[in-house]
């Protein structure tokens, strides 16, 4: 992929417009500032932090690397107010909210020289977000892993309606885990993408090692999207997943399903590596998803693929 430069690439101030999605439990210091050392936009995510924890990331994060990198805020978390307090005080550059209002802290990140994206999973959504005055809209079709639009509505669908109705820089997201598939983004009206399954799956991930193998197995299918009551999220079926399922036979009891669902399952699966009983979130691309990588061969991979797509025929 060329490195020149389009309006991704000059708002971040970043080589090449492939963004790291903030993943919980996955997205530490370590992913981060490596795939900012490959040229693109590293995310922390603040979503699975202590603002104590966050603190120290950020830290780290800036020893590791000199470029550009980020924070993803859910802002459906709590703590909200102190994590926002500590990425003033850290003077982090860029900060990807999701999950909430956009109108919340977007002016007073940009009063600080932040720049700011906000995802969405619907174009009426993504219009809000042009209302509110992002910088950047991120847009997540229902493929993707973790908490996820009620409308189910593909990145193909929704990538192309989005473009029509914004004129802020388009980010694409959800089932993209080849460079084949960011150039389909790109030509649907993207100016870049952001990538989430694939960087679970690699060494520098911080997620535990049996659930960055589990991903490695997945096939078409194992994954689905769940918990409509509460926040959609798109998990794998395990034996957590077949109890809600039992929970939904038995009547959409939405208190059974909070306690089912508990407190730290997704940190129980995900980042303690319990297969079974954790809550472990990953996008359907994971079933393209084949091996454990340093984050600079999927980069490379990325860029190498990007390059040798072609439609056949033209």
């Amino acid at each position: 992929m060329q490195t020149s430069q389009n309006r991704i690439t000059e708002l971040f101030n970043i080589q090449y417009p492939i963004i790291q999605a903030g993943m919980i439990w996955h997205s530490g210091w370590k992913l981060a500032s490596a795939v900012s050392n490959c040229g693109g936009l590293g995310l922390i995510g603040a979503g699975s932090m202590y603002p104590d924890i966050l603190r120290e990331n950020i830290k780290k994060c800036k020893l590791a690397t000199d470029k550009p990198f980020g924070v993803n805020v859910p802002m459906l978390y709590p703590n909200l107010e102190e994590i926002i307090q500590i990425i003033l005080e850290e003077g982090v550059k860029i900060v990807f909210t999701s999950a909430g209002n956009p109108k919340t802290y977007t002016e007073t990140l940009q009063k600080e020289g932040i720049k700011v994206a906000h995802v969405v999973s619907s174009t009426k959504f993504a219009v809000k977000c042009e209302e509110a005055g992002v910088d950047a809209v991120v847009a997540e079709g229902f493929e993707a892993g973790g908490h996820n639009g009620r409308d189910e509505t593909t990145t193909f669908c929704l990538i192309p309606n989005v473009k029509q109705h914004i004129s802020k820089p388009l980010i694409a997201a959800g089932g993209i885990a080849l460079g084949s598939q960011m150039k389909a983004a790109m030509i649907l009206g993207a100016d870049g993408v952001q990538v989430g399954s694939r960087f679970a799956a690699t060494v520098e991930a911080s997620a535990h090692d049996n659930w960055k193998k589990k991903i490695t197995e997945l096939n078409e299918g194992d994954t689905h999207l769940t918990l409509k009551e509460l926040a959609p999220v798109r998990m794998v079926k395990n034996k957590f997943f077949g109890e809600l399922e039992d929970i939904y036979q038995s009547g959409r009891d939405k208190e059974a399903l909070i306690a089912s669902l508990g407190r730290a399952r997704a940190k129980r699966g995900m980042f303690e590596g319990d297969m079974e009983d954790g809550e472990l979130e990953i996008g359907q691309v994971s079933a393209l998803i084949n091996d454990i990588l340093p984050v600079e061969t999927v980069f490379r991979n990325l860029l190498k693929e990007f390059e040798e797509a072609k439609t056949p025929g033209l």
